[in-house]
């Protein structure tokens, strides 16, 4: 009978086997996507048949996920919240995080079930539990879900404690004011010796309260040694924790490093160090960054992380050494960095808006990558913007075959059919001339063979970018004025010929008469009708200023006539018949009929301001600063590496953007928390007392062989002999102590009778301990098994 039954047996799990399988199979094609009437799927949810169970909740989780109504079957689905089978009790738990919001009231009945699978014996179902009781957001159930956290910060799975360290701010959303009680629990949690529980910990520390760096002082060195293993998201919210505790627990100090002392360094190391004389080499010197040894343990932990798959961990690791590192360590991240363009182009245009902030800062280490910065034909029109970006900031200090590289390349794309890019290269090859003056002449060769081209988007962006070089150095410029003077007939673009004309009436004022600025006013104004209103306002201008000029001019003759005959005579006013005169009341007469209001209006201030010499000199002819053209991401510099407002700024500021925080300052010198709360580490006793109580004879002798209690025997190191001396001496002292306490043995043996009950009874408390002691280790070897075991 036994048999039979055992047989049976086999033979029904081999049905339930086969009919699980094609199940399996049919959910994997269309049976789970075609929806069924709601009778149906309610009697399939309150089947006794754990098969047909999980094929309801499968469909409505389904149904749930494409956004359509499942909330009538609630109460059918919560009841299977007490399933033994894990898959049932997995889409119970998705379905009550879901609908717990809308129906609060059904969902606090399966509260009691949930808080017994707190204590259930499988891990992964206790982590379950309390990750969904977290999730519940019904603020009723706050003190149970705080008291549910407590029981997993202390459990023995790392699973469980994970699942609490996750928890953690989903209480604290629910409730705030439970923050005392999970601030005791987030402290347990940062010292756990789990990877994966501790970054959970940093994670949830960083959302409640980043400001409590005191939970972290006793934490740092064993977080620093485990920031390896975390995973990517615990990896950025260690790196961000660990640069603003950097900021606020290390001081920046920096000593002065003269040259003298580096050739004093190097002789010494030769051994050729020799004492100079007291005032040599003193001077200023190089400021050099001094690291605190812990903060240079963080920062020699993460170089491996450089080498993450995740963007976002290299970027992190970046801006850390540029936060809190030094230059070294910033030039180490520039070859990751610029790795992370062979991305996709969503990566690609993040990382280049992070190595423009960083290129503003350190230009010359990117010098080497200059080719990986050349445009290619699919990059979008913001990646080229920023590719143009970095070439222009790493032009100047680049060696002349890279700077040859990179004119070449912006002279291409200046005769490109991509208007937006021509515009954009003209001004990248302007802002190379700004940087490196040495430059000028072949760039504005370039430039000047760009103003008869037929793209007037061209032509006006080379005039205006040919203006900005005039305007640093207008006396070696003479020639290219004149230059621009002789192709203005061939300039079709208005805005080409506007700057032209206000270039030559600029440049009016030089060499007095022999000027061609009112040759170049007559030529224009044959054509003046036919000119844009953009142009003809610059040839009004350029006649007040040849027409101010030439009134100067004849007042200074007077001047100068009136003083060679001493009289005191008013001057007379400019002789009527003069052409530049003449000119001038032709242009008054031309504007007097034009059909641009705006045209007349100036027109009529401008002969205002000529009837006083002296006001119209200060306001047509006053210097005209250099214009500047700055780096477009000029706006950007100080937005943390990472950060979206880097991204989204936009170049011109946050405007809005909530919730950037910007990097604390350098804490004081002096201000700083002291150091030794950093040394209570856990690791402490691992690798310091533990280890000196299991340490080998070798290492022993090695270690009192290295110890400041030698003698001197000329090696400076302890031999045989030695050894054996010291033996004999203290057997030696020991025979003088056994005898002289030997005439005190008869007056004390009462004495010494109680003394030996007491050491009895100390030796048995000692022996309780040490067992205690012995299972505590033994406990902890399991649990680090464990651990083993489920990584």
């Amino acid at each position: 009978m036994e048999s039979i039954s055992r047989i049976s047996n086999l033979l029904e799990s081999a049905r339930e086997l086969t009919l699980d399988a094609a199940q399996a199979a049919r959910s994997s094609r269309t049976t789970t996507t075609r929806s069924l009437p709601t009778a149906q799927l309610k009697n399939l949810l309150d089947s006794r048949n754990e098969r047909e169970v999980l094929d309801g909740l499968r469909r409505v989780i389904s149904l749930m996920y494409r956004q359509q109504r499942t909330l009538p079957f609630f109460s059918s689905i919560v009841k299977n919240v007490a399933s033994p089978n894990l898959e049932i009790k997995k889409l119970v738990y998705i379905y009550l995080i879901h609908h717990a919001e809308q129906e609060p009231d059904m969902a606090l009945l399966s509260i009691n079930t949930i808080q017994r699978s707190l204590s259930d014996a499988n891990p992964q179902v206790r982590a379950l539990a309390l990750r969904t009781m977290s999730g519940i957001r019904v603020p009723v159930i706050s003190q149970i879900v705080s008291l549910a956290i407590k029981k997993g910060v202390g459990d023995m799975s790392p699973h469980v404690r994970k699942a609490a360290a996750l928890a953690i701010p989903k209480c604290y959303r629910l409730e705030p004011s439970t923050l005392p009680q999970l601030l005791e629990y987030l402290a347990t949690l940062l010292g756990d010796r789990q990877y994966f529980v501790a970054g959970a910990a940093v994670g949830a520390f960083m959302e409640i309260c980043p400001e409590r760096l005191d939970l972290v002082h006793k934490h740092y060195r064993s977080l620093v040694k485990k920031i390896m293993d975390m995973d990517e998201w615990s990896q950025l919210a260690t790196l961000r924790m660990m640069t603003i505790y950097a900021r606020k627990c290390f001081p920046r100090r920096t000593r002065t490093v003269h040259a003298s002392d580096k050739s004093a360094e190097l002789q010494d190391f030769y051994g050729e160090g020799a004492s100079k004389p007291t005032g040599e080499g003193e001077g200023e010197g190089e400021q050099v960054i001094v690291l605190d040894p812990d903060l240079a343990l963080f920062l020699n932990a993460i170089k491996p992380l450089l080498q993450s798959r995740n963007s976002g961990v290299v970027i992190a690791v970046a801006r850390c050494y540029v936060d809190i590192g030094t230059p070294e360590y910033t030039e180490e991240a520039i070859g990751p960095l610029v790795a992370l363009l062979r991305g996709a182009q969503d990566i690609e245009q993040i990382a280049l808006y992070n190595i423009v902030s960083v290129c503003l800062i350190h230009p010359n280490s990117f010098v080497k990558y200059a080719s990986h910065f050349l445009i290619r034909a699919t990059d979008t029109a913001s990646v080229w913007e920023l590719k143009l970006e970095v070439l222009t900031l790493i032009f100047p200090h680049s060696p002349l075959h890279t700077k040859s590289l990179i004119l070449n390349e912006l002279e291409h794309f200046c005769r490109g059919t991509n208007k937006a890019l021509v515009r954009e290269a003209v001004r990248a090859i302007g802002r190379c001339v700004q940087a490196d003056p040495a430059t000028a002449s072949r760039c504005m060769r370039l430039l000047l063979g760009q103003i008869t081209s037929l793209d007037g988007t061209l032509a006006a962006e080379s005039l205006t970018v040919i203006r900005h070089l005039i305007q640093q150095d207008p006396q070696a410029h003479m020639g290219t004025v004149v230059r621009l003077a002789k192709n203005l007939d061939s300039a079709t673009d208005p805005h080409a010929r506007a700057t032209i004309i206000w270039l030559v009436g600029e440049f009016a004022g030089l060499n007095g008469e022999d000027n061609i600025a009112a040759d170049v006013l007559r030529i224009l104004l044959k054509e003046f009708a036919d000119e844009s209103e953009v142009a003809k306002r610059q040839i009004v201008l350029l006649a007040a200023k040849v027409y101010l000029h030439h009134i100067n001019r004849e007042n200074e003759k007077e001047k100068e006539k009136l003083q060679d005959e001493e009289t005191q005579e008013t001057p007379d006013s400019p002789p009527g018949d003069h052409p530049i005169v003449q000119l001038w009341d032709y242009v008054l007469l031309l504007v007097r009929y034009d059909t641009s209001y705006d045209l007349r209006d100036r027109t009529r201030l401008y002969k205002a301001l000529l009837a006083v010499p002296q006001l119209a000199s200060l306001m047509l002819l006053a210097p005209k600063p250099a214009p500047q053209a700055p780096s477009p991401s000029e706006a950007r510099k100080g937005f943390m590496l990472g950060s979206a407002a880097l991204a989204l700024a936009g170049g011109v500021g946050v405007h809005g953007l909530r919730g950037y925080e910007r990097l604390p300052e350098w804490v004081e010198e002096g201000h700083e928390p002291d150091p030794k709360l950093r040394g209570q580490d856990s690791a402490k006793s691992e690798y310091g007392e533990e280890r000196r109580a299991t340490m080998a004879a070798a290492d022993s002798i090695g270690e009192a062989s290295r110890s400041g209690v030698t003698k001197s025997n000329g090696t400076g190191t302890k031999t045989l002999q030695d050894w054996l001396a010291e033996d004999e001496d203290e057997e030696e002292e020991e025979e003088e102590e056994v005898g002289a306490m030997g005439a005190e043995e008869e007056d004390g043996e009462e004495e010494e009778s109680e003394e030996e009950d007491e050491d009895e009874d100390d030796e048995d408390e000692d022996d309780d301990e040490d067992e205690e002691e012995e299972e505590e280790e033994s406990d902890d070897e399991a649990d680090e098994l464990e651990g083993f075991l489920n990584t």
